[in-house]
């Protein structure tokens, strides 16, 4: 069968129904192929966008209407300056997503460089300590309240102070959770006080006991369950409010009555505490001591949602998978076209298109960009892989993360909340 004859038409001159050809790498656009029939106005505006003064398409697999408004223009060669376009758009999208996260990394580190300065001075100054917690916590919320949407972003395990790592992960987590349950601002402040200092407690214990696994005895289990009453001490040390005290008291307390220290069930919870209590524990599964126990993200919130379910406030749960989709950054994905991808950053207002890395030998993966799948009509993800899953070169070039470490980063997308649940059951 020979190829079909083409031409070139002028981007502005293009038509539905006509079969075209995008002369590009397909990570240079935001179509899951390079060649296909237009179906509609809005992929011609993806189109018109990628700067490509001229396009080749195929009159003979073309569909075109036999108005005067589908009379097509025609040029039998396309010019060196076509090419040259799409590279310099590539290039200023590889710079926008790089220096997006450069931002997110830095702000990640300084939190986590602040956070380990207020531990440190925690005893010695208390008031100074409280101080430095309510101006991170402002900071962060300064951010998160903007009138622009917030998307939960994957950062480099390299990204801040790794003792800070679960404190900042479980604030952020948790105030993400308490804008999307649509909290005052001065319950999400208690929020992030509370669930910055949640840990807090573990300074009074030996480093070997600040975590606990299968493996640990009963007498170490039980040293390492008062950190919670240390922690309080320490919160009515630096004379925190009574809300942000209950949060430290509450946040190894479970909806069933099966938490600790008192065993109290969700109606003796406060409302703050039952959203730290859940995120707690999803940012524990997902960065657990052992790193060789870890769970993937999606795992987590399965668990979560299925075996663990009665130990969460429904209405918090529901709240939260919404929030994070089914696919929370970090997620080893493939996808239905058979590539391999990560999930590196979620809208949180938009969780079940989020945006990922795909593995493509033909591009060096610190240049690959990061593909919107909300944009993608054919291309979605088939299903959740452990990390162990992956071929070789596909680990290598997406290098899953040992710990996952999050912040937020400005997202544009609209809100849909749609089918979320039947993909955790």
């Amino acid at each position: 069968m020979t190829e079909a004859q083409t031409h070139f038409v002028q981007a502005a001159d293009l038509k539905i129904g006509m079969y075209i050809y995008l002369d590009i790498g397909w990570m240079e656009h935001p179509f899951p192929v390079n060649n296909f029939e237009i179906r509609n106005q809005e992929q011609i505006q993806k189109i018109r966008s990628l700067g490509l003064q001229k396009i080749r398409f195929a009159p003979e697999k073309s569909h075109l209407s036999a108005s005067a408004d589908n009379v097509i223009k025609t040029s039998p060669e396309t010019t060196i300056s076509d090419s040259e376009l799409a590279l310099k758009h590539r290039k200023q999208l590889l710079h926008q997503q790089q220096a997006s996260l450069a931002q997110c990394e830095k702000q990640f580190g300084q939190a986590t460089q602040e956070f380990k300065h207020l531990t440190d001075i925690v005893h010695a100054q208390p008031q100074q300590a409280k101080e430095s917690a309510n101006q991170l916590v402002q900071g962060i919320l300064k951010g998160i309240l903007g009138e622009e949407e917030a998307a939960i972003r994957l950062l480099s395990e390299k990204a801040g102070e790794k003792t800070a790592l679960h404190s900042i992960n479980v604030t952020l987590i948790s105030l993400l959770l308490g804008k999307a349950l649509e909290l005052s601002k001065e319950d999400m402040l208690e929020l992030g006080i509370g669930a910055l200092l949640h840990d807090v407690g573990k300074m009074e214990l030996p480093d070997r006991l600040r975590w606990v696994d299968e493996q640990s005895s009963p007498a170490e289990r039980q040293l390492y369950q008062s950190h919670v009453a240390h922690g309080v001490n320490i919160a009515r040390k630096l004379q925190l409010s009574t809300n942000a005290t209950l949060l430290i008291a509450q946040h190894h307390e479970y909806a069933d009555g099966s938490g600790y220290p008192s065993n109290i069930r969700s109606d003796k919870m406060s409302h703050l505490s039952r959203i730290i209590s859940l995120v707690n524990r999803f940012d524990n599964l997902c960065n657990p001591s052992n790193v060789i126990q870890a769970i993937t993200p999606h795992e987590a919130l399965s668990l979560l949602f299925t075996k663990n379910k009665t130990q969460s406030d429904t209405p918090t749960l529901t709240a939260f998978i919404k929030m994070m989709g089914i696919y929370p950054p970090g997620s080893v994905v493939q996808l239905n076209d058979e590539r391999y991808a990560m999930v590196v950053s979620v809208n949180s207002t938009r969780p079940i298109k989020p945006k990922v890395i795909i593995h493509d030998p033909q591009v060096p993966p610190d240049e690959a960009l990061v593909i919107n799948l909300e944009h993608e009509t054919q291309l979605g993800i088939r299903r959740s892989l452990k990390p162990v899953q992956l071929p070789k070169a596909a680990y290598d070039y997406l290098s899953p993360r040992k710990r996952l470490c999050y912040f937020f980063e400005r997202a544009s997308d609209p809100a849909s909340l749609q089918g979320i649940k039947d993909g955790l059951s």
